[in-house]
C-alpha cells in the first residue's frame, strides 16, 4: 500500500492531504500569525461539524461576507467539508448586493462579522430562507432581521454530527459574476471543478511545496480563490492580504518573501509606478496576470524589475476558472497573445454554425473539458445559451465526439494563428471591465434609477490606460427637473456602490435618449458618440 494519501478528488481533501504529508508546514498567514496544515485542517474539520450541526441538508448554501482572514479560508472549505455548497461575497459590496446574492442562492447560512452584521439588519429580512448568521468573535451583536446570531468559537465547539456523504460531482461553490444584462448570476462549480483547476494550474505554475502565493485578488474571483486552491494542491504557503495602498503590496511581499503573485493589470499599473523594496525581486519567481489584457509598456516595466520572475499571461471565465496561458518562453515572440489551452482543457474557435474557424479567423472561444462549470443558479434559460453540447450534430471536428459534450461559450471573439496561439479581439456582450472587475451595464443604470435623481441613463466603458475601462453614464434629468444634479447623483453612486464600480463620469443629455429599432435606449450608439466627441 502506497504510504502517501491517494490526490484529492474533494475541494477539502486538498487541505487534507497536505496535512498527511507535512502537519507542521505553514499553510496560512494572516496579519502575524501563521497557522500550519495541522491547525488549519482541525480547524476545517471543526467548521464542517458544526454546520452539519446547525441541520443543513446535502447542498444548502453558507454565504461568507468577510474580508480575507482565518475565517474566511476554514468557513469556504468547511463547507465543501460538510457537504454544502460555499457562496464567497466579495467584501467590497454593498448590503443591498449581498442581500440579492442571499436571495438569489437561497442561502440558509452567512458568516460575517459583527460589524458587518450590523449593516445587514436592514436587508435580512428580506432572505426568507435564511436561518443562521454566524459571526466571527468579536462584540456581542444582537439578532439581525429577526436571525439570532452564533459566535464563530461556538460553531467551531459544536459536537460532531453525522454529515452528508460527498462526491466529485456534487456542487461545490457558487461564484457570483455580473453578466451583460441584469445583476450579477452565480456560477455553479463542482468538486470536481475546482480540483481539476487547482492541479491544472498549478501544474503550468510549477507549484511547489516551498512557494509562498499571495493572496492579493478578492477569495470571491475564481482567480483569487485559486490561490488557495493551487497553493494547498501543493502543499505551499498563501498570505492574505487586505491592503489599503499598491504600496502594502510591495511590502508584503518583501516582508514575506513572497515567489508567486498573481493580480489584475491595474493594480500592476500601479505597482510599476512605485519604488520597489530589492527583496522583492530576489525571491519572486512568477508574476501571473488575469482579468484583462496587460498594457505592454507595464509587461515591460515589470520584466525590467523583475528579471529573475517569469511572467504567465492568461485568459480565464468565472464559468470555466481558467482557460488558457502563455508559456514565458513565448512572450518575447507574441507578448499580446492569451497563449494556448492550459492543461486537461481543450480551447475552440468556432463560428456561429459551431464549425471551426480557419487560422487568424475570428470567431467565439469555447472550452471543453473538466473545469467546464454547471450552469447559472436559478438561471435555465441564461444557463442553455452559454453552456450548450458539443458533438450532437456539429460540423468540423466536433463531429468526431463519440459522446456529445458540454461546453461553455465565452461571448469573446478571438482568432488563433498557425501556430495554435490565440489573440483577445473583444467581448461580444457589453460588459465593462474596470480595475479587474466585470461590471453589467445594467447592473449600474438600476442603481442610478433606484437613486431617483435621473430620468433616463446608460451606462458604458470607455478604454482607460489604468483601469482597463472607466464607467461613463449619459443620463437625464428627471421630470419636472431643470438640470440633472451630477453632485448629488455621484454622492449617491458613492453610497451604493462599491468603488470600483462609481462611474468615472456622469454626462447630462437633454432627454429622450436615443432609441434602437426595438425601442431600447441605443447603447451603443451613445458609447460611439461619446468617444468620437471626446476624441
Amino acid at each position: 500500500m502506497s504510504p502517501y494519501p491517494p490526490e484529492a478528488a474533494l475541494l477539502h481533501e486538498l487541505i487534507f492531504r497536505a496535512r498527511a504529508l507535512t502537519p507542521q508546514a505553514p499553510a496560512l498567514t494572516y496579519g502575524a500569525e501563521t497557522w500550519t496544515y495541522e491547525r488549519l485542517a482541525q480547524d476545517t474539520a471543526a467548521c464542517a461539524a458544526g454546520l452539519r450541526g446547525l441541520g443543513l441538508a446535502r447542498g444548502e448554501r453558507v454565504g461568507i461576507w468577510l474580508e480575507k482572514r482565518f475565517e474566511t479560508v476554514v468557513a469556504s472549505f468547511g463547507a465543501a467539508a460538510a457537504g454544502l455548497v460555499m457562496v464567497p461575497m466579495n467584501p467590497l459590496l454593498k448590503p443591498e448586493q449581498v442581500g440579492h446574492i442571499a436571495r438569489d442562492c437561497n442561502a440558509r447560512v452567512i458568516v460575517t462579522s459583527p460589524e458587518r452584521a450590523a449593516l445587514l439588519a436592514a436587508v435580512l429580512p428580506q432572505c426568507p430562507d435564511l436561518r443562521h448568521l454566524v459571526l466571527t468573535d468579536g462584540p456581542a451583536a444582537a439578532a439581525s432581521g429577526g436571525v439570532a446570531p452564533q459566535r464563530w468559537s461556538e460553531l467551531l465547539a459544536a459536537p460532531p454530527a453525522p454529515g452528508h456523504r460527498v462526491i466529485d460531482t456534487d456542487i461545490c461553490a457558487i461564484l457570483y459574476t455580473s453578466g451583460s444584462t441584469g445583476l450579477p448570476k452565480g456560477v455553479v462549480l463542482s468538486h470536481r471543478n475546482m480540483v481539476a483547476g487547482a492541479k491544472s494550474v498549478a501544474g503550468y505554475l510549477e507549484n511547489r511545496a516551498t512557494d509562498t502565493l499571495l493572496a492579493a485578488l478578492p477569495l470571491s474571483f475564481d482567480a483569487g480563490f485559486s490561490q488557495l486552491t493551487t497553493a494547498f494542491h501543493a502543499g505551499a504557503r498563501v498570505v492574505l492580504l487586505n491592503y489599503l495602498m499598491p504600496r502594502d503590496v510591495l511590502k508584503a511581499m518583501a516582508r514575506e518573501r513572497v515567489t508567486g503573485l498573481t493580480a489584475v493589470p491595474p493594480l500592476y499599473i500601479q505597482l510599476t509606478q512605485l519604488e520597489w523594496p530589492a527583496e522583492v525581486g530576489e525571491h519572486l519567481r512568477y508574476f501571473a496576470n488575469t482579468g484583462g489584457r496587460m498594457p505592454r509598456e507595464t509587461l515591460d516595466a515589470l520584466r525590467a524589475r523583475l528579471p529573475r520572475a517569469l511572467p504567465f499571461l492568461m485568459y480565464g471565465l468565472t464559468e470555466a476558472f481558467r482557460s488558457t496561458y502563455l508559456p514565458p518562453a513565448e512572450v518575447d515572440r507574441r507578448p499580446d497573445s492569451i497563449g494556448r489551452a492550459i492543461p486537461n482543457a481543450e480551447i475552440l474557435v468556432l463560428r456561429e454554425d459551431g464549425s471551426e474557424c480557419a487560422p487568424d479567423e475570428p470567431g467565439e472561444l469555447v472550452h471543453r473539458g473538466a473545469l467546464v462549470g454547471q450552469g447559472y443558479w436559478n438561471d435555465p434559460e441564461k444557463t442553455a445559451e452559454r453552456y450548450r453540447l458539443l458533438g450532437a450534430g456539429r460540423g468540423g471536428r466536433m463531429a468526431g465526439l463519440q459522446l456529445p459534450e458540454y461546453a461553455v461559450f465565452s461571448g469573446d471573439t478571438v482568432r488563433r494563428d498557425a501556430e495554435g496561439f490565440l489573440y483577445f479581439i473583444g467581448r461580444r456582450d457589453e460588459m465593462m471591465k474596470t480595475s479587474g472587475y466585470r461590471v453589467s451595464p445594467t447592473e449600474v443604470e438600476e442603481i442610478l434609477y433606484s437613486t431617483r435623481l435621473v430620468g433616463e441613463c446608460v451606462a458604458f466603458g470607455v478604454d482607460h490606460p489604468s483601469l482597463g475601462q472607466a464607467i461613463q453614464i449619459i443620463a437625464t434629468a428627471p421630470d419636472g427637473s431643470a438640470a440633472l444634479d451630477v453632485a448629488a447623483l455621484l454622492a449617491a453612486c458613492k453610497l451604493r456602490m462599491p468603488a470600483y464600480m462609481v462611474p468615472a463620469g456622469i454626462h447630462p443629455m437633454a432627454g429622450p435618449l436615443p432609441r434602437n429599432p426595438n425601442g431600447k435606449i441605443d447603447r451603443k450608439l451613445l458609447a460611439t458618440a461619446f468617444v468620437e466627441g471626446r476624441g
